[in-house]
């Protein structure tokens, strides 16, 4: 016998968080597939653009069903003039699309993993799968163009090696060991998604009607900068290269084209991303000195996701996620 169960915590927040997401990024994209001009990276931003629609259509069923309210997220006619001066050059758009895919795996992987109703389950599997296909056709495309940055080779060792000391561990004193393929990879992807978020937000900070905005965006944006040294620095002590930054895929324009609350709730999807993938990143990495230098980039990105949190919030732009009842509250009332 199959029930009707109701919807649990982790199904409501994650169809609700996926939403949110979705309603958000196509806003982005209908600016982006009004200005691309390659053909090949048009055809890529179109299928990313109707895969959001489509996610909030069957997320739109399913809180119908459950009689759930619709959040409001984002739409075409209030936060995007998609006719507006273009602000990204197409190799930005491609690059974005490859990034906020490799994001969604992310949380959809996570989603898969909490949620148990059948059509739940399904949708997000099935979000999986599309955003692979979408994931490899961007990354192809990358390549193509020579635009793919290659994480760093590693060379092939003779013999299988076993750790033989506490050395292994050490990064303060005396000398420390090469870095690991792992702790790389890390340090890698971390310097790509902070490339992704100077770029970003140095747009942002150009397009946005409000000062207090613009001052945090500008913030952002030294933050990221920074950071992409510290995973340069690191890089380069093992004689790594780091990869190109994207700041000149970035116009002059200042004309209103996302409004402010898109455009911070954007940037706290990446602010998000960005300590997930940190705290990853502490978990994988064994040498002391970089467990402490993620800690301290954490806390700096701690401090900046308050203060994007306090922002919403004063401009009431901070739409209130699914939550537990107030029980003390109702015994008041």
């Amino acid at each position: 016998m199959e029930y009707n169960t109701r919807l649990t915590s982790a199904e409501l927040s994650q169809l609700w968080a996926a939403y949110m997401s979705d309603s958000a990024n196509a806003c982005m994209l209908k600016a982006f597939v009004n200005h691309v001009e390659d053909a090949e990276i048009g055809t890529i931003l179109e299928h990313a653009l109707d895969l959001a629609k489509a996610h909030i259509g069957k997320i739109t069923d399913i809180f119908n069903t459950e009689n759930y309210p619709i959040p409001v997220g984002f739409s075409e006619q209030q936060d995007v003039d998609p006719d507006a001066a273009r602000l990204f050059s197409d190799s930005y758009m491609l690059y974005y699309v490859s990034q906020l895919s490799i994001m969604s795996l992310t949380v959809y992987a996570s989603s898969v993993s909490t949620v148990t109703r059948s059509d739940v389950f399904s949708y997000f599997s099935e979000c999986l799968s599309e955003t692979n296909e979408l994931l490899r056709n961007a990354n192809e495309s990358l390549l193509s163009k020579g635009l793919y940055v290659r994480p760093p080779y590693l060379p092939t060792p003779k013999t299988v090696d076993f750790v033989q000391s506490q050395m292994f561990l050490q990064g303060f004193f005396g000398d420390r060991r090469p870095l690991t393929g792992m702790e790389i990879t890390n340090l890698f992807s971390n310097y790509l998604r902070n490339v992704l978020g100077v770029a970003t937000l140095t747009g942002y900070s150009q397009v946005c009607q409000s000062k207090e905005v613009g001052k945090f965006m500008v913030r952002g944006k030294e933050i990221a900068a920074k950071h992409c040294q510290v995973f340069h620095s690191l890089l380069s002590e093992d004689d790594l290269p780091s990869p190109m930054s994207w700041d000149a895929e970035v116009t002059d324009s200042t004309t209103f084209i996302f409004s402010d609350k898109l455009m911070m709730f954007i940037t706290s999807l990446l602010i998000t991303a960005g300590f997930g993938y940190y705290g990853s990143s502490i978990a994988s990495s064994a040498r002391r000195d970089l467990g402490v230098q993620y800690h301290r980039l954490m806390a700096e990105v701690e401090q900046y996701s308050e203060d994007c949190a306090n922002l919403l919030i004063k401009n009431g732009w901070m739409e209130e996620p699914p939550r537990a009842a107030d029980r003390d509250k109702l015994a008041n009332t």
